[in-house]
Order: structure tokens, then sequence, then C-alpha cells
């Protein structure tokens, strides 16, 4: 029997509801869409959970990257769901979700810490974790600049205010809409307790920066323990900053996250100039006083940003040079 790839059905249910109406569209969607993400987190082997801008692209790479080297499949096939195992039965299916925005919230909700026990809580998970300032200024720029039309519409139909991407500054998305960083800190600190009742790890963007080779390690073990130290060094070199630049420049992805936008703007870029802490850089010395009290109250301590300084837990010398790969 024929099955489509969740990324066709996707489609078609995109295509389908173009011409609705604009509110019969987002309803319409959101319905059809959540059955689809619902449906791909029950068949899932792993659950990868974070927020866009947290690293979830590049951690899909290195992954997917595990699996080229391993079964000989085509390097620029990216997993975000069942694309591998279509390939090769023996890869896995994994969902990666942020569990929130629109009709990703489903998968929120079945793994609610406070509602009962379903059966996603027996899949491993993997929460990424980034300083929720870093997000922020990397949600700006991804919302207001590589954000699609569609999926701007289903999360400004989700969100109380809605936001106007071609006004709004990056400050008051950052400190003012609903999708900023109060929100975020609620976010990390929502998810950490919801991932406490599974078997999970909870993998740091910085950690990924400054220790990759150990940091997958941790990560792969949840889905496949037998890859090797080679394997893992492997998909780490594949997933570098320089190598994925080079990448997404040449077109190399046809799709996805790291098809290439717009060669002429560097913020389009989704290995994007960065650094770990860069969000200091965009605002002024009283801004990121604001900012940081904000994480110091509110965000949960055992996610380890404690310090006002986001790289204050990172032993690499040279950690808040680090390219940003989100």
């Amino acid at each position: 029997m024929i099955t489509l790839a969740d990324r066709r059905k996707r489609g078609i249910i995109m295509l389908a509801t173009a011409a609705l109406p604009e509110p019969l569209r987002v309803a319409v969607r959101r319905a059809l869409l959540a059955r689809l993400e619902l449906a791909r987190a029950r068949r899932a082997e792993l659950l990868i959970i974070g927020h866009p801008k947290s690293g979830t692209t590049w951690v899909r790479t290195m992954v997917s990257h595990l699996y080229h080297v391993r079964h000989g499949l085509p390097p620029d096939v990216i997993v975000r769901s069942d694309e591998l195992h279509r390939l090769d039965r023996a890869a896995p299916r994994i969902l990666v979700t942020s569990g929130y925005y629109s009709f990703r919230g489903i998968t929120g909700r079945y793994l609610s810490a406070d509602g009962p026990r379903t059966e996603l809580h027996d899949k491993p998970a993997v929460l990424l974790a980034r300083h929720p300032c870093d997000i922020a200024v990397s949600w700006y720029i991804q919302f207001t600049k590589r954000q699609s039309a569609a999926r701007r519409e289903l999360i400004n139909h989700f969100i109380e205010h809605p936001i106007d991407h071609t006004t709004i500054s990056m400050w008051d998305f950052v400190m003012h809409s609903d999708v900023g960083l109060p929100f975020l800190i609620d976010y990390l600190n929502t998810w950490e307790r919801n991932v406490a009742r599974m078997n999970h790890v909870i993998i740091r963007y910085e950690d990924l920066r400054t220790q990759p080779h150990e940091t997958l390690t941790r990560l792969v073990a949840l889905l496949d323990p037998t890859f090797t130290d080679r394997e893992i060094a492997e998909a780490v070199a594949f997933g570098s900053f320089d190598n994925l630049r080079k990448l997404e420049q040449s077109g190399f992805f046809p799709r996805g996250g790291l098809a290439l936008q717009n060669p002429a703007d560097p913020d389009t870029y989704k290995v994007r100039r960065g650094r770990i802490g860069g969000y200091r850089d965009y605002f002024s010395p009283e801004q990121v006083a604001q900012m940081d009290a904000l994480v110091a109250e509110r965000l949960s301590p055992t996610l380890g940003y404690g310090d006002a300084h986001p790289g204050s837990a990172l032993t690499a010398p040279d950690a808040t040079k680090e390219r940003e790969m989100a």
C-alpha cells in the first residue's frame, strides 16, 4: 500500500485550503495539521522539543548525518518526521516540534505536567534549551525576515495580540509581544516540568557549541546507543558552522530549514552571524540589564542560566565567540 510522506500530507492540506477566507483557512489548517502532528508523535521513536531558534535545525542535521553515514542515505535529507524512515526502515521516525504554536500545541497538551499520563509520556524526549535572551533576538529575525507567510498567519491567529512583522521593533518584539522574552522564560520552565515525567535529556545549545561531541553523544543515547565515536565525530563535523554555511550558500539543501532564501540578506540565512550572549550586541546596557533581571527572577535555575551572562556555566574560553546555528 502506498502511503504519503508526512511532508506531502502537510503540503496537500496547505494547498487545499489556500483559497479559503482567512479565518476559515486558519481554523481548518489548525485542525487538520493538529491531527497530523499527533499521528506523527504517536509513530515517533524520539521526540525532540524546542522553541524555534534553540538549535533544532542544527540538531536535526547532525542526527540525520548519523544515518547518512551508517545507512548511505542522501546527505541533503534532514529529518523532521519520517524522511529517513521512508528511505530506510532501519532509520527512526522522529518528531521535532515546539509543542506550542498553533497546531503544534496538541503535543504540549498531551505531555502537560498538569494533565493525565498519555501514550506520549512513554517515548524518550530531548528538550533543547538555550538562553532565552538569545532565543528572543534570533526569533525576532526569524519571524520578521524568514518565517513563511503561512506559518506567520497561523501564529498570529494563535496568539492574543497579532504581530505586524513589517513594523515591530526588536525591543518591542522581545519585551512586549506575546512571543517575546517573558513568554520564552515561561516556555522553558513549562517544558522542563513536562519532560520530567519522561525518559529525557535536556540539551543546552551552549553545551552543543562548546562540547559538541559529548553533548551529541548524550542525545543519541536515547535513540541508538550503538553509534560509535567516529560516527558521532562525522556528524559533528558535518554540522559545523563553516560546513553548514557553505552548504546553505550553495543551495545544497533543497527544502526545509536550511534551504537558501535570500543570498543578498545575511539575516535570512539559517546559519547566521551570531555568538553566545549575542543579544547584548543589539541593546543598550540598560535594556540588557532589564532582560537579565527578568531571566534571573523568573527562569528555572536548574536549566543552568542562573548567572546573567549566558556563557557563565561554559568552560571553553572562546565560548562567546561561537557562531549561531539555529
